[in-house]
């Protein structure tokens, strides 16, 4: 067997392995600043959606109890003026 040859057979192997290494690398490095940034991007716009929507929920629900909070006192208003009305109906007793 040629010695020669099988140099040859292993050097080529080992510069396609050099090369394919070199092309992770690269593939990689732009990953790193491409892909990843623009998933970082991404996820940054929609946690800034989230906070917003967050924040009009919160304002929602402020108006909700307040709108709350007044048909309470209007419903308790009524009730006592009900409960007033019904006692100045009664008959406050009989005299004999």
């Amino acid at each position: 067997m040629n010695r020669e040859s099988g140099d040859s057979a292993l050097d080529q192997a080992v510069k396609r392995l050099d090369r394919a290494v070199a092309l992770l690398e690269q593939r990689l490095n732009k990953a790193d600043g491409g892909l990843f940034g623009e998933d970082r991007a991404r996820l940054a716009a929609e946690l800034d959606e989230a906070r917003a929507r967050e924040k009009a929920l919160e304002a929602a629900g402020a108006e909700a109890s307040a709108a709350l909070g007044r048909a309470i006192a209007e419903i308790q208003a009524a009730l006592d003026t009900g409960a007033e009305e019904a006692a100045e109906d009664e008959p406050v007793g009989e005299e004999a």
